[in-house]
């Protein structure tokens, strides 16, 4: 038997409660037959306005998220896609793979994409060397963005971290303010990365690319980019950025 909506893929997507933003995206950048389906890691405590209370963040994320994973694999997902990036970037390259590789076990032996490893993949698409970077993360987050891209041979030339008081807050952070980020981060980068799956910048990364004249990778995109190019599934979708449009 064939799902009548999701007759080419289903997607078990996991996001923290708290996300408002990740869902409303990837339905955005849906493709016909193609199907999200959304799993949320309950965040008791969404503080985030300390490096503290940024670990305690990502404490009850790895607390919660094998169950919200389980819950998902009943919809009998072809494939999952993680819509949280803070802890695929936590302690470097090595710290991302053994993360996909708990999830994918998890999953029954799924594939999965990640936002920091879909980042990995359009950064070397673009033969990008020196980037910048804009995340809603406390400094300690930002440090392990930084590692991440680091360990991958990415000279991260400037990063601004918005510093989110609490999770909720970081949809809050507005379009101007997201503008003026990139701006502020471009300096000599050949590309320019926004992280933090709960930040809106989809459609500005789109029009940001025009303006910048340089590939602009919003983190939602990215991730929705390598879940369909994973599966085969090669459809353009428009006003989502170049990746998703040209790759």
């Amino acid at each position: 038997m064939t799902d009548q909506l999701g007759y080419r893929k289903k997607f078990g997507v996991i996001l923290p409660s708290t996300n408002t933003i990740v869902e409303p995206e990837f339905y955005r950048m849906t493709v016909p037959g193609v199907t999200p389906h959304v799993s949320r890691i309950h965040i008791r405590d969404q503080k985030l306005d300390s490096d503290e209370a940024f670990v305690r963040l990502l404490e009850q994320i790895r607390v919660e998220i094998q169950y919200a994973v389980e819950r998902v694999v009943t919809a009998e997902p072809d494939y999952m896609v993680m819509g949280m990036s803070a802890e695929t970037f936590w302690d470097g390259v090595e710290g991302n793979r053994k993360f996909t590789k708990m999830i994918s076990d998890w999953a029954g032996g799924l594939k999965v994409a990640t936002g920091a490893e879909a980042c990995e993949r359009a950064l070397k698409l673009f033969g990008a060397k020196k980037i910048g970077v804009v995340t809603p993360y406390q400094p300690i987050g930002d440090k392990n963005v930084t590692r991440f891209f680091n360990d991958l041979g990415f000279d991260v030339t400037a990063i601004k971290g918005f510093r989110c008081p609490t999770a909720i807050a970081i949809a809050n952070v507005s379009q101007d303010e997201l503008r003026n980020a990139l701006i502020e981060v471009n300096k000599d980068a050949d590309v320019l990365v926004q992280v933090g799956t709960n930040l809106s910048m989809v459609s500005l990364a789109d029009e940001a690319e025009r303006w910048l004249g340089k590939p602009v990778i919003a983190i939602n995109a990215a991730t929705y980019w390598m879940a369909l190019r994973d599966n085969g599934i090669t459809d353009k979708v428009y006003g989502c950025g170049s990746l998703l449009r040209e790759h």
